[in-house]
């Protein structure tokens, strides 16, 4: 590997990543330490401080104490101008952001400048929102009318201390994606980044108060998922959670919320269905249906891994996939030219391997890869299976890597092609590739999803609503539909 790591760089990971509570860094009440490391090398990048349940305890009531305090006496337009200087405090830190997402999580470093970018654009954009919070006037009841004249409104407010739960696979993304939203629509947070990748929400935390928010407004928690987010989940003054992950973990947060009845927004996982029409561009389609697998390594929740193509151009297009998939660069995410870095842990990787492995034993034709890299880092090859059945478990489980599983079809009915295309219990994205405008149209209307594309995968945008039907989970991220998941709706009704 050939790649250098710059002094800016350098100089971050020398330093500690403490807990972020009430503006104040600390190493938490048990001094207790994870270490990070550079999943392509597995060389120690830095240590982080670990949360436990005091500390979450602590973080809780210093947003608390924000939310009636300071924060709730800004204007919306002065909480617009705060998301705003943040977003030009990560624009200035753009290419140091970049870098540390790219040690911490192995994702390429064009990826990375790309994501950034777009955290960027979500504080400007939620900045927008911000300032467009409105109620709205109606009728008011006849019983009230019946005594007078009376005027009814309603009043858009937040819902309060917001618990942030974001996972390792696009660190900083996550963060800024629900933050921006929720502290545009005057909510104060607890945020907790994934203990994989710890690195970049704490650097974030520390824009927060060089952009001069209020102490306690933003409080960042690293820790063990069983142990900070359980105690984030269960804690009685959180009134809403936000959690991004697995639909397994997503069902358990679900259960202990119940009790207490506190809102929750899940964007949980997902096995996406990618349905290739014989009229389509292959010039296009090729490196689209590659991409939708193999983006991130395969580690996203809308990667499209359950390939359905046309008999017709069934055998051609899995023999360009192969070719295509050849010429992707396998690398560490800062050598020049890599699409394709490590998975974020031995473990992940381990994961992945068995799934192959699983596959080969089940009698599906392995087309291309299937192997791991040898030498340092978590690497597997990309890889393509032919000829799965609807059973294996390539097919049915997310399996958060590299892994693209195709099948042909035979029909020509939309029903029919829906069916199998639906046939899993998740529906978070999905694509079709085809030239005829009508077929497109038709499949998208058949297609069990929040978010399908056309001639496209994963088309997501600050201002796109994206969430899951089924089991890919509850509510909508990004767009007006990403703010809502913040307020509450209050009506209120005076007799004159």
């Amino acid at each position: 590997m050939s790649f250098q790591i710059s002094q800016a760089a350098r100089d971050v990971l020398a330093a500690e990543f403490p807990l972020l509570i009430g503006g104040r860094e600390i190493s938490g009440r048990a001094g207790r330490v994870g270490v990070s490391t550079d999943p392509a090398t597995g060389e120690k990048l830095s240590d982080f401080a670990l949360a436990d349940s005091d500390d979450i305890a602590d973080a809780v009531s210093a947003a608390r104490s924000a939310f009636s305090g300071p924060w709730s006496r800004l204007s919306h337009s002065e909480r617009a101008r705060l998301l705003r200087a943040l977003a030009r405090e990560i624009e200035a830190h753009a290419t140091l952001f970049a870098e540390i997402e790219v040690l911490d999580n192995g994702m390429p470093m064009m990826l990375a400048e790309q994501i950034v970018a777009n955290c960027v654009h979500l504080f400007h954009y939620y900045a927008g929102w911000a300032e467009r919070i409105e109620g709205t006037t109606t009728e008011p009841p006849p019983h009230v009318l019946a005594e007078g004249e009376a005027l009814t409104y309603t009043l858009r407010e937040p819902v309060g201390v917001v618990g942030l739960i974001v996972p390792w696979n696009v660190p900083l993304s996550m963060a800024c994606l629900k933050l921006a939203p929720a502290l545009a629509a005057g909510c104060t947070v607890v945020l907790k980044p994934a203990e994989e990748t710890p690195l970049s929400a704490v650097m974030l935390g520390r824009l927060i108060n060089e952009a001069r928010f209020p102490k306690g407004v933003v409080n960042i928690v690293n820790g063990i998922g069983s142990e900070a987010g359980a105690a984030l989940v269960s804690h009685p003054d959180i009134a809403k959670i936000s959690f991004t992950g697995s639909t397994e973990v997503g069902k358990t947060i679900a259960r202990e919320c119940s009790d207490s009845l506190k809102k929750v927004s899940l964007e949980l996982g997902g096995k996406s269905p990618v349905i290739v029409f014989p009229d389509t561009d292959m010039s296009k389609t090729v490196p689209g249906v590659a991409m939708a697998t193999f983006f991130l390594q395969g580690q996203n929740c809308m990667a499209g891994t359950r390939i359905f193509v046309h008999r017709d151009i069934y055998e051609p297009l899995l023999e360009e996939l192969a070719a295509f998939t050849a010429e992707m660069k396998m690398g560490h995410g800062l050598e020049p030219g890599t699409i394709l870095g490590p998975l974020v842990s031995a473990k992940q990787q381990e994961r992945v391997m068995g799934y192959i492995a699983d596959g080969i034993a089940c009698g599906a034709r392995l087309i291309t890869g299937g192997e791991a890299w040898e030498g340092a880092g978590h690497f597997v090859r990309p890889t393509i299976f032919a000829d799965v059945d609807p059973s294996m478990s390539i097919v049915r489980d997310e399996i958060f890597g590299p892994v693209m599983a195709v099948q042909p079809f035979d029909s020509d009915n939309f029903d029919e092609i829906a069916d199998i295309a639906n046939d899993t219990p998740y529906g978070l994205s999905g694509s079709v590739w085809t030239r005829n405008l009508s077929t497109a149209h038709r499949m998208v209307s058949r297609i069990r999803s929040g978010h399908v594309s056309v001639n496209c995968h994963g088309a997501v945008g600050a201002n796109i609503p994206f969430g899951g039907y089924k089991q890919s989970g509850w509510g909508r991220e990004f767009g007006r539909e990403g703010m809502d998941l913040y307020l509450e709706t209050k009506a209120v009704t005076i007799a004159l």
